[in-house]
């Protein structure tokens, strides 16, 4: 089984539109430090499923057929923009698995053109697609949120984000068995006071201690978390790493 991060940046992205921090001007000058938005592909045996869809490019990214379906977070504009053009295509259909969610995003519902919303997840539903089985783990966030739990090929990854801090019902349906990867939000570096929509490093690493996985990869990352780790990164746990676009686990 192997995930691939897409994008691992928070809603603004990385660099920042006018920002001048250490972290956006490092990121205009090296491609490599540029976080674009928070998405995935998992990958087992002959199953491809892209994890949210908020990169506008994914109809030059992937060709017709060459993943399974999509596995849908929430419809958060910078998790989902990426379905108001690919809906337009013809000649297959595309089902996406998420949410429920009446609201969505903008219009997709009323013309969801080749997108099949049909079949929306609940909570703790598992669903076996191959030899990838996969269960919607409900988040905390402001609009209806899952994070899943991926299982295939002897191997186990929780991909939670856009969460701040975990339901307790979530808590304990992950402690059931051992992780061996937790890919996990965390947008901002410690804060005096808990945030109210995403982790900053403090609750990342909250989390990431009462589920003990074998590797804990952050992502949703925003430019004062990267700006922060400039400084500090030494200070992260072993087992901790901070995620980059590209990254293959």
């Amino acid at each position: 089984m192997r995930l691939t991060l897409l994008g691992t940046g928070d809603a603004r992205q990385v660099p920042v539109y006018g920002c001048e921090c250490v972290a956006c001007e490092a990121a205009r000058h090296d491609r490599r430090l540029q976080r674009r938005p928070c998405s995935a592909l998992i990958e087992c045996g002959d199953q491809r499923w892209l994890i949210d869809s908020g990169l506008p490019d994914l109809c030059e990214r992937f060709a017709p057929r060459s993943f399974n379906g999509i596995f849908q977070t929430h419809y958060h504009a910078d998790h989902a923009q990426g379905l108001l053009h690919m809906r337009w295509g013809q000649g297959l259909v595309i089902p996406v698995h998420g949410p429920v969610d009446p609201e969505g995003l903008a219009d997709l519902y009323k013309h969801p053109g080749i997108l099949d919303f049909s079949q929306p997840f609940n909570g703790f539903e598992t669903r076996q697609f191959g030899a990838l089985s996969t269960t919607a783990l409900p988040l905390q966030h402001s609009k209806p949120t899952l994070g899943y739990l991926l299982e295939g090929e002897g191997r186990l990854i929780a991909y939670l984000t856009d969460t701040v801090g975990l339901p307790p019902d979530t808590l304990s349906w992950l402690r059931r068995e051992p992780l061996d990867v937790l890919v996990l939000d965390c947008s901002m570096p410690p804060q005096p006071q808990a945030p109210r929509n995403h982790n900053d490093l403090n609750l990342a690493l909250q989390c990431i201690e009462e589920l003990q996985p074998k590797t804990a990869v952050l992502t949703h990352v925003g430019h004062t978390l990267d700006a922060w780790l400039m400084e500090h990164r030494g200070e992260l746990p072993a087992n901790v790493r901070v995620g980059f676009d590209g990254c293959v686990l």
